[in-house]
């Protein structure tokens, strides 16, 4: 935690390898704080480029470039040399991205970034070497695209926080297009607190200048960094680690009167205030620590509000009606109180996401619908089990049988629109649905249960 404070020691380098090759960074990262590697590349071996190939989507869409992962494998051991050498030597150049627009839950389209499929896999080597020297800084409420500490973690956290202290506010907190304005001369001052590897650190450098095809025209991106290229979430968690990690455990130290708690999921965090004058002087305080850093929250999505165990008889006294709610990683969260008469946190599918997953999974029925039923019904089954893997906690039960009845109606307009003299009835559609989609069940205890079980 004190990377930005103490002064770097001479750079060293990442020691022999032992059976990943990178045990010697990992020790050497924690151990030492202030340590500075010079020798990374190395570890970007030819072994670890044929593992990160055979780990990328066979079907995943082309690069600017076109290359599919197919055409690259047809000769594969002469193609990873080739770029492994080129690599070693200094002689490999990144390509532009292509960017796409993908739809979001609120309407809207998202900018991603899609690399070639060459810096797909350099870049994923490069991110397992920097994780390994990373991962030993990072602080414990950061979870976003850290290996082992998935989404869940992060929310059982946030609940497991709001629960188990005097948390009464909340800052629902969203910086406007992090990945466009990230400065790219601060990230590269927080990379050097660590890599001291000029030849790694040209590479990034490469990525970031690349540039970026649309439609068919290529332009520079003078700041930021492609969202959706590989090495992207390591950056963006490089960044906030400095801008935002760093900073709210000295304030929460230094400045905050009551309790404070923060969960950070890469560029989406959430924090809880005791105070609701603690809350407003966070708020304030990061605002001006974002500027200095060429970040701004979003003034129509950064929300302050009165949440908590103490939030529904505060306001209820007051008559001011029940307590906003706030979302968070695909989940609005709402202040309840079970049938003990106790307080606790519910967590029901986002009514944006449900939207746009339902409709995502229609327009999949009606391009399979002329597909052998059997065939149909294995592949809605898969969408109902992913589904109900991420959003069947304990209180959404409602919410995941909704999914499942929707999807049930989808199939049965799909099938009955494969002909104009169908015979399906309802009741027919009822020992499909039995037969191939499974039921609501849920997937993961309470939070607090499962947050305790780990960290103990």
């Amino acid at each position: 935690m004190r990377n930005t404070d103490s002064e770097t020691r001479p750079g060293r380098g990442a020691g022999p390898g032992v059976s990943s090759g990178l045990d010697r960074v990992r020790e050497v990262a924690v151990r030492e704080k202030d340590a500075r590697f010079t020798a990374l590349l190395h570890h970007i071996t030819l072994e670890r480029l044929w593992k990160v190939f055979t780990e990328l989507k066979r079907d995943a869409a082309p690069g600017a470039d076109g290359l599919t992962w197919w055409q690259y494998e047809q000769d594969l051991r002469a193609n990873l040399e080739d770029l492994h050498g080129r690599v070693q030597l200094g002689k490999y150049r990144a390509k532009p991205v292509r960017r796409v627009l993908i739809p979001k839950p609120d309407g809207r389209m998202r900018p991603l970034g899609v690399a070639s499929l060459e810096d797909k896999i350099v870049q994923r080597a490069v991110v397992e070497v920097l994780n390994a020297v990373f991962e030993a800084d990072f602080l414990g409420f950061s979870y976003g695209f850290r290996p082992g500490r998935g989404p869940h973690r992060a929310l059982d956290a946030l609940t497991a926080g709001i629960q188990g202290t005097k948390v009464s506010w909340v800052l629902d907190a969203d910086i406007r297009d992090f990945f466009g304005s990230l400065d790219r001369s601060w990230l590269e001052k927080f990379l050097r607190h660590r890599i001291a590897d000029e030849r790694v650190l040209r590479l990034i450098g490469k990525w970031m200048a690349a540039g970026v095809i649309e439609d068919g025209k290529l332009s520079e991106m003078e700041q930021g960094t492609p969202q959706g290229a590989p090495v992207s979430p390591l950056l963006a968690n490089v960044y906030l680690h400095h801008v935002l990690d760093l900073w709210a455990v000295w304030w929460r130290n230094h400045e905050a009167r009551g309790d404070v708690i923060i969960v950070r999921f890469a560029d989406d965090f959430v924090a809880g205030f005791q105070y609701q004058d603690d809350a407003e002087r966070f708020l304030a305080a990061l605002r001006e620590r974002f500027a200095k850093f060429s970040l701004e929250l979003h003034p129509g999505k950064t929300r302050l509000i009165e949440f908590g165990r103490f939030a529904i008889p505060r306001r209820k006294a007051r008559g001011a009606g029940k307590p906003e709610t706030f979302s968070f990683l695909g989940f609005t969260h709402i202040c309840a109180i079970n049938k003990r008469g106790q307080f606790w946190v519910r967590r029901i599918t986002d009514r944006k996401r449900l939207t746009a997953k339902l409709a995502k999974l229609k327009a999949g029925l009606l391009r399979r619908r002329h597909d052998p039923v059997p065939d149909q019904g294995i592949w809605l089954a898969s969408v109902i089990n992913g589904h109900m893997n991420y959003y069947a906690v304990p209180g959404n039960g409602k919410a995941v049988r909704a999914f499942r009845e929707q999807a049930v109606r989808y199939w049965y307009t799909s099938l009955r629109r494969r002909s104009q003299k169908t015979r399906l009835t309802w009741e027919r559609m009822g020992r499909l649905a039995r037969r191939w989609i499974p039921r609501p069940v849920t997937k993961h205890p309470f939070p607090e249960q499962r947050f305790a079980a780990r960290y103990s």
